[in-house]
């Protein structure tokens, strides 16, 4: 895994220090600014590049919320908070992954592995799919093709330009944004509910007002400007 710039935003200097000593833990991980505040994270983004955010979001000031639209352009963005009721807007902002304040090394080893996913999935320039007949898709990586049964997919997850396409036992990318593989008429029986998620009404097994839980105790955020769409999966 290449080397990644990091930089952690969090008022609480104990909840700082913890992050720190984590990502210490992953040598990939490079930590190149600490910060008290979001205005001293955006002084340090004016001049200065970086691959993934460690956010808080209630801090004095600018909030989390507030730096992560100002800095949509750092490719990884992770809140760490105790305000688990604003999990649901973060991910309008294209949030790799939302950790729920107090946490342990396990949680934050499960986001890493999924910032290594991401990663590796950005940096495969040869990664494609392409579709034929029938209930099938073909995704293609390299020399190899994976088939892939449409019945079988629980939900599709948009990474960036990528999508995940999510089955009960396996993960399988596609180098297409949600919003183009949606178009596909493969497709057509996904809803979108989120700006990162789409899935199919038959494993909806409960609605709430901010989540969707799937088949397997699957959960899956509902984006504040898809409530009108939820409605008609009811």
């Amino acid at each position: 895994m290449q080397a990644l710039n990091c930089i952690i935003v969090d008022d609480d200097e104990m909840d700082r220090l913890l992050v720190v000593s984590y990502a210490k833990r992953f040598s990939f991980l490079q930590i190149v600014g600490v910060f008290e505040t979001a205005e001293s994270a955006l002084s340090y983004l004016e001049n200065n590049t970086v691959d993934i955010a460690f956010l808080d979001i209630e801090m004095p000031g600018k909030s989390g919320l507030e730096l992560r639209k100002k800095a949509i352009e750092i490719p990884v963005c992770v809140f760490i908070s105790s305000h688990s009721e604003s999990a649901a807007e973060t991910f309008e902002l294209q949030t790799l992954d939302f950790i729920v304040k107090p946490f342990k090394f396990p949680r934050f080893e499960q986001t890493v592995k999924r910032i290594e996913e991401f990663i590796e999935i950005r940096t495969k320039a040869s990664l494609f799919e392409s579709t034929i007949g029938g209930d099938v898709v073909f995704v293609k990586t390299g020399h190899e093709q994976t088939k892939v049964k449409l019945h079988e997919i629980l939900y599709l997850e948009a990474l960036k330009n990528y999508t995940i396409l999510v089955t009960e036992n396996k993960r399988h990318c596609v180098l297409s944004n949600l919003g183009e593989l949606l178009q596909d008429e493969k497709f057509h029986s996904f809803t979108r509910v989120h700006r990162s998620y789409a899935v199919r009404k038959q494993y909806i097994q409960k609605i709430s007002s901010q989540e969707i839980e799937l088949k397997n105790d699957l959960i899956i955020p509902i984006g504040r400007s898809f409530k009108e769409v939820i409605n008609n999966l009811v």
